[in-house]
Parts: C-alpha cells; structure tokens; sequence
C-alpha cells in the first residue's frame, strides 16, 4: 500500500475507493481479529443449504469465505458499513438477515440492530452466538423470526440504515419454506424482492443511506441475470437513488482450482468479485452530516485490544 493510501487506510478504516479490496493484508488482519472472537455465521444453516450445482461454478457468493459450504458476511465489510454511513447509536433495519455477523459486529459499534429471518433455527443460533460473544457494555442485537413481507408493515420505525444482503435467486435454497425467495422462479423472485425493498425502504428515515451487497448469478442458459440491475430498480421504485457504486474484491480461493476447465469449456469468467451498492433517501448532503466523521479506532492487531473483547 502507498504512503496516501496508507494515510487513508488510518482515516476511513479502508481507503474510500470504489474497489474495496479484500484481499488486503490490513483487510485479513482485520477480519482475522473479529473471528477470534467467534463469529460463526454458518451456524444454524448445518450444512443444509441445496445448491444448484450447474451454476455454483460461475459466482462467488461467498464474502468471507466458506464454512462448512455455507456463505459467511465479511465482518469488516459490515465494519466499514457502519462507520461510513451510519453515526453511533444508529437503528440498522436489516430484511434478510442469515447469519449472526451483521447484528453482532453492529452491536459490538454501538448501532441497534434489527434483523428478520424466516428460520426460526437461524435465529436461534444467531440469539446463542450474541449471548456467547458480546458484553455487559454491548448494544443487544435484535432478531425476528418471519417473512419480511409480512414482519416490515408491524415495525415502527424510523430506521438510520438498511444494510443486508439478499438472497441471488435460487443460487443457494436455504429452506423448504415457500415464502422463501430463494424457492421463487425468478419473475415471482422480483416481484417479492422489490416489495420487501419497498417496505424496508419506507421504514427508513429521510436523509439516511441503504447499502446492499448483491452479486449477479446465472440462468438456466449460463446468462446473467441482471441482479445489481434489478436491486437498484427496486431502490429506485422504492424512492431511494443510487449513491455509491463499489465492487468488493474477494479472494481468488477455490476459483483459480476450477477456473481453467470453467473457462476453456465455456469461456466463463470466474467470479471473485461483489458489488456494493448504496442508495440514499433524501438529500446526500444531509444524510453526510447527520453520519459525522468517521470514528476509526485501529491499535495494534490483539483481537481483545481492537474489539473490546
């Protein structure tokens, strides 16, 4: 890393480009320090999750890695979420909430936390993983269990961010459930989609941010479906304009394994990368000062000294 963006690095937590990149030593040391304290997001899926395998091979889904052939959140990437967009004691309105990283790297910053799941056993584990890893002094994630298109209308808000990650279609099945999107033809997908966006977006406070963290996936026919594209339609219809645009390098991982056999049988790339994509309700330039400055905190890489463990 260079002098500036080193100087950056020490400002902002990570420089504030529009690649975001995790393969980073100052980014792996980061993330090495919030698993110490046992973060297991994978927990409450046990290894059930159903993939599709004909198109497993040409997206990576995976943030920070996989556990047990699950996905899990990058931690410092939800670090990164708070700190920019978001001023301590914020409420964070999170509509697909999966595992516990989200609530619990928010709690560990001060900002309440709000997610909705519709697996009572992920809730669950997310409930027991709080419990184990937070303290008397930590703001207390919340999780309801429940279809947010039914759980969105009975909350009060108003809420100072929406970040979550949605589900890509039916790139992984995380239940049997039929209110699960991820059960959804891709048309009733949509039409799902942008209405839990709606209600998430209505929920938010004006002159505030949303940030989502979606990648594009394949069809049947190995075409893309377009779902960056998709998601800031549905911020759009929902009232919210684009704000940020940024890509999240991942590590290359198990891709550099099967991407020569992917490429030369079909000339697709292999994915390392995902898209970051903030919206704004409202004015951006009220929305910045109602953030105020970035509060970064970054002494030496004892997990017990950065988090407060």
């Amino acid at each position: 890393m260079d002098s500036a963006a080193g100087a950056l690095n020490e400002r902002f937590l990570v420089p504030p480009f529009s690649v975001l990149d995790a393969r980073q030593g100052y980014w792996r040391d980061r993330k090495n320090a919030w698993l110490a304290l046992g973060l297991a997001s994978e927990d409450g899926r046990d290894g059930k999750l159903i993939f599709h395998e004909a198109r497993i091979g040409s997206v990576s889904r995976l943030i920070a890695g996989t556990a047990h052939g699950t996905s899990v959140f990058d931690p410092v990437l939800c670090e990164v979420a708070y700190c920019w967009f978001t001023a301590p004691g914020a409420r964070v309105l999170d509509p697909f909430a999966g595992g516990s990283v989200r609530g619990i790297v928010a709690a560990k910053l001060g900002r309440r936390y709000l997610g909705v799941d519709l697996r009572p056993e992920q809730v669950d584990a997310n409930r027991r993983q709080a419990e184990a890893i937070l303290g008397p002094s930590d703001t207390v994630p919340e999780w309801i269990v429940g279809d947010s298109r039914e759980v969105l209308p009975k909350l009060e808000g108003p809420f100072d961010l929406v970040f979550s990650c949605p589900p890509y279609g039916d790139l992984e099945r995380y239940s049997n459930d039929p209110a699960d999107l991820s059960n959804m033809e891709y048309d009733e997908f949509l039409v799902a989609y942008r209405e839990v966006v709606r209600l998430t977006v209505g929920l938010l406070a004006q002159d505030r941010f949303s940030a989502f963290v979606v990648g594009d996936f394949r069809d049947a026919a190995g075409n893309y479906r377009g779902f960056p594209d998709a998601t800031r339609d549905a911020f759009t219809r929902a009232g919210s304009a684009l704000y940020n645009e940024a890509v999240l390098a991942t590590s290359v991982g198990s891709a550099s394994l099967r991407a020569g056999g992917q490429f030369s049988k079909s000339r697709k790339l292999a994915k390392t990368h995902q898209n970051v994509l903030v919206f704004v309700k409202g004015d951006s330039r009220k929305a910045t000062e109602w953030c105020g400055e970035v509060e970064v905190d970054l002494p030496e890489a004892d997990p017990e000294e950065i988090l407060g463990a």
